[in-house]
């Protein structure tokens, strides 16, 4: 890796059509405000906490449903997006402080110039008293991409990487301070690259109604996890982790 990422940002993509409400339904989830909008379209705004640095921006896309991606902040833009080609990314555009970038097996990513970024946002308390924090960028990977994927995420960040709690998982954990962790799924069946987003919650059944409440909907769910489609339909997960530190409980 030429150059440590200081920061990341997740983005939250979602049509153009319904980009208002989506950004109205995540900010209240992530207790934050909205930025102007930038963009000739209005198509890009950040996601402002209070007294601390953004981590999450909102993208209005023009085709398709959205879904999320990831912006590596680094001192040097140019030196990770070629250590990131060298790994087999492919360069989509490329300009002095911003290269989109598609992993190997076809995830868009984007190389971002660091402005000094480092107070992550604490966690968010719910109406009941559950807590949450949206924590985590999970890509989800056709099986025969699977191995090649877990090489270049893992080769590229640096970060701490190992096998996840299940056999279709692979966890990169980011230094500490850092915003958001990379959790990688094996699909079942091939598909195009795609990713969405997921929040450690404390109790999953409140934080659950509270994003019902505010216009979500429940797609599936096991003992640890609820997805859910956002108001406009973009597919994110509850995960019942320690929204303080991203883990899983200890074994009872």
């Amino acid at each position: 890796m030429a150059d440590p990422i200081r920061w990341t940002y997740a983005f939250v993509d979602r049509p153009m059509k319904g980009f208002a409400r989506a950004c109205g339904f995540w900010t209240s989830v992530t207790a934050t405000k909205l930025s102007e909008p930038r963009g000739e379209q209005g198509e890009f705004v950040t996601l402002l906490p209070d007294g601390t640095d953004a981590c999450v921006k909102a993208q209005g896309v023009d085709a398709g449903d959205g879904g999320a991606h990831l912006d590596l902040a680094v001192e040097d833009v140019p030196a990770l997006a070629e250590s990131a080609r060298q790994l087999g990314a492919e360069i989509v555009t490329a300009e002095e402080d911003l290269v989109v970038l598609r992993s190997p097996g076809g995830q868009p990513f984007c190389a971002v110039r660091w402005h000094g970024e480092s107070a992550r946002p604490p966690v968010v308390p719910g109406p009941t008293g559950a807590t949450s924090r949206l924590d985590q960028v999970c890509l989800d990977v056709a099986p025969t991409r699977f191995e090649a994927e877990v090489a270049f995420w893992s080769a590229l960040t640096g970060w701490e990487s190992h096998p996840g709690a299940l056999p279709e998982f692979h966890l990169l954990r980011p230094p500490a301070g850092l915003p958001f962790r990379i959790l990688l799924q094996r699909l079942d069946t091939a598909r195009p690259a795609a990713a969405h987003l997921d929040l450690a919650c404390s109790d999953i059944k409140a934080v659950r109604a509270h994003h019902e409440r505010l216009g979500a909907v429940l797609v599936g769910h096991g003992a640890r996890w609820a997805v859910m489609r956002d108001p406009v339909g973009g597919t994110y997960c509850l995960t019942g982790r320690d929204p303080a530190t991203g883990s899983l409980p200890a074994p009872a």
